[in-house]
């Protein structure tokens, strides 16, 4: 739909946003067919920090350290390099679509905006459920890691003569989970300003891990030939397939930069804020990265088994222990744990308001009950926080079964994302790109399109990636990646929940304008757009335009109901 112009644009934008937005965002957002419910007090800068500190670079590359190692310092610098900079091409495919609609559930919406009439309402139902559940499996995935490092400091403590049960660790998990529902909720004022605390302390954390390793582990450094050009192979995988197994540690660690698309709603000049916190998330995450995982490569004990099959129960830990001992290693950890607790926190933030946006259309289970907003708590959606809560506790009952279920939530967030990203970068190259109207930021007619079918490429051999055994071929029931079978189900049975039923009812976003809140330009764009709104009628004539002639509309126009 065209863009609200003059004065009666800022007009209806006000009636819309008092007190919570500017009139130029809210006319932004009610271009797209919503008015501002929540209040935008994310800067540009805060935007960038929720992104990055979800990404929590450090205690990230630590939780997955399992799957780079065993292709040695190669796999672990190289491997980090190379993924890190085709993350960074499909931020620029999404920074494209996120600066021209900015909105909470942007990826699923952008999928119904660009795809073909037959397929819009199943691929947004579909992308919808893949993002919802990718974001709870990486809010699960976070805090999962943070109990397991949580607890490794007391087996540091303990000298190792201790190993935590399954329960102990879900107990932990839950512990964890809960106190950042409750933080989520008491928080939410001040939760944009937070933020910027966080990326502090994610620098601190890389600041004295980067000058510790290389002090402490001063007399048994690895040179430079060892760093960037040895080779390993613990896997019974070729040794090239192991190199490419190694790229699941960044694709995990770089994978929540949609989070900015999802707090959109909530930033001020979201057009710049949005493509400013994808591209900045992931290029700090990019150079950052490789500067700790050629440290670790500089301080790791040569013996890679030794650091994988470590007592501690964490490959960071004894990487730590062999180099600062036990007291420097009990500090560290702890620190880490600290900034992987706050990655817990921005991410169910996060995740809440694509469970809220996903509600708003009335597209998830009770969508009705999880679809109001707080305004004693800050204008957050306070039952969707509440029900992330809940159904990650539910999902974290898989570290009680095994350790290879229990990985299977990190595969989760990898898997269900990286479908949830590329379908709607697909439907707007195959079906939608004369719709395409570039916002503040584009690549440009002559590099967007390449850079789009090159981030599709990417996304669906990092999907292919995520459901490979990391061990071996033929594994057991013990180490099996169960990705596999976690995601088929969720994408079949959401499939099959829209064929079965779904279908009946579910039209696409929802227009959540009133008809009285419209000008007579936004009415018009409306009709042509294809979009029906609660108040505007087939057959009203809106300033002398005959909406029964079909002038000036087109049917393979989304239809929003």
């Amino acid at each position: 739909m065209d863009t609200p112009s003059g004065s009666e644009a800022r007009r209806v934008s006000s009636v819309t946003a008092v007190g919570l937005a500017n009139e130029d965002d809210a006319a932004v957002l009610a271009k797209l067919g919503y008015k501002q419910e929540l209040r935008r007090n994310f800067t540009m800068i805060e935007i960038f920090g929720i992104a990055f500190s979800i990404m929590g670079l450090l205690p990230s590359i630590a939780s997955t350290l399992a799957y780079s190692i065993p292709a040695g310092p190669v796999g672990m610098v190289w491997g980090w390099f190379l993924a890190s900079g085709l993350i960074f091409i499909v931020g620029l495919a999404m920074a494209d679509l996120g600066s021209a609609m900015p909105t909470s559930g942007g990826l699923y919406w952008w999928t119904h905006f660009f795809s073909s009439p037959k397929t819009r309402n199943p691929l947004c139902f579909l992308v919808g459920y893949s993002n919802t559940l990718g974001l709870l499996g990486g809010l699960c995935s976070v805090d999962y890691g943070f109990a397991l490092m949580f607890l490794s400091v007391i087996v540091i403590a303990r000298d190792g003569n201790w190993t935590p049960s399954n329960g102990v660790i879900y107990a932990t998990f839950l512990a964890c989970v809960l106190c950042h529902g409750v933080l989520a909720s008491v928080l939410s004022k001040i939760m944009g300003k937070l933020q910027t605390v966080f990326v502090v302390m994610n620098f601190l954390l890389i600041a004295a891990t980067v000058i510790a390793l290389p002090i402490g582990a001063r007399h048994r450094r690895n040179d430079g030939e060892y760093i960037f050009a040895t080779t390993d192979n613990l896997t019974t995988w070729p040794t090239g397939w192991a190199f490419m197994l190694s790229w699941l540690s960044p694709i995990w660690t770089i994978g929540s930069f949609d989070s900015c698309v999802h707090m959109s709603e909530e930033a001020a000049n979201a057009t710049k804020a949005v493509p400013f916190g994808i591209l900045m998330s992931i290029g700090s995450c990019w150079f950052f990265g490789f500067i700790i995982v050629v440290v670790l490569a500089a301080t790791i004990n040569p013996d890679l088994e030794s650091v994988t099959g470590s007592k501690f129960g964490q490959p960071m830990a004894q990487i730590y222990f062999d180099a600062v001992g036990k007291h420097g290693t009990m500090g560290l950890m702890t620190l880490l744990f600290v900034v992987q607790f706050l990655m817990g926190l921005s991410i169910i933030v996060a995740a809440s308001r694509q469970t809220w946006a996903f509600s708003r259309d009335g597209a998830l289970p009770f969508s009705s009950f999880f679809r109001p907003i707080s305004q004693r708590f800050g204008y957050i959606p306070l039952r969707a926080v509440w029900g992330c809560v809940l159904f990650t506790a539910v999902l974290g009952l898989l570290s009680l079964i095994a350790e290879a279920a229990a990985q299977a939530l990190f595969s989760l967030a990898v898997a269900g994302n990286n479908l949830a990203w590329g379908i709607p970068i697909f439907a707007r190259l195959v079906w939608g790109e004369k719709k395409f109207k570039p916002g503040p930021f584009y690549t440009g007619d002559r590099f967007s399109r390449p850079i789009a079918w090159t981030a599709i490429v990417f996304l669906v051999f990092g999907i292919v990636l995520s459901m490979f055994p990391v061990g071996g071929p033929n594994p057991t029931p013990d180490v099996m990646n169960y990705t596999v079978v976690i995601n088929c189900a969720v994408w079949l049975g959401a499939l099959a929940y829209y064929f079965i039923d779904a279908r009946k009812w579910f039209t696409g976003p929802k227009i959540t304008l009133n008809a009285e809140e419209l000008t007579q330009e936004q009415e018009i764009a409306i009709h042509e757009q294809g979009l029906k709104i609660p108040g505007v009628t087939e057959d009203k004539q809106i300033g002398g335009f005959d909406t029964n002639s079909g002038s000036g509309s087109n049917s393979d126009d989304a239809k929003i109901a």
